[in-house]
């Protein structure tokens, strides 16, 4: 089974930019409710995975955090905990399952390395429900 067609594609993703400031991944995140959301470079690449707990344990180490600051300070500068491994295009659904069992979402590079979406877990597990795959 080709991966292609979980892809959520990355103009339906929410992601950040590493050069975004941290005002704007606050805002991201709590808009949309997520605790976890790619980070790109400019280039299109996928640079890691910035979560909840990465803002809140940088602004925790920041004597009397503001906003301003947050307007201020890049994605670039956040140390993260860790990143979500991505995923080729061409892998097969077991190295897609394998991975999306210990993460939210997996990011989807192509051939040439470029983020082109991500697999949600939920749309792996809706599959197996929908086709039968799994019963309660």
């Amino acid at each position: 089974m080709n991966i292609l067609a979980f892809v959520k594609p990355k103009n339906d993703v929410v992601f950040v930019y590493d050069d975004d400031t941290v005002k704007d991944a606050l805002v991201k995140l709590e808009n949309h409710r997520f605790t976890s959301i790619p980070v790109l470079n400019k280039d299109g690449n996928y640079i890691g995975t910035l979560t909840e707990g990465d803002l809140l344990w940088n602004i925790k180490n920041i004597v009397n955090f503001s906003m301003k600051q947050a307007e201020k300070m890049s994605i670039k500068e956040l140390k993260r905990f860790r990143d979500y491994e991505i995923i080729e295009i061409t892998a097969n659904m077991s190295e897609l399952i394998n991975k999306a069992t210990t993460e939210n979402f997996v990011p989807v590079v192509d051939q040439h390395g470029l983020f082109i979406g991500i697999v949600t877990r939920k749309e792996i597990i809706k599959y197996f429900f929908e086709h039968n795959f799994i019963v309660l």
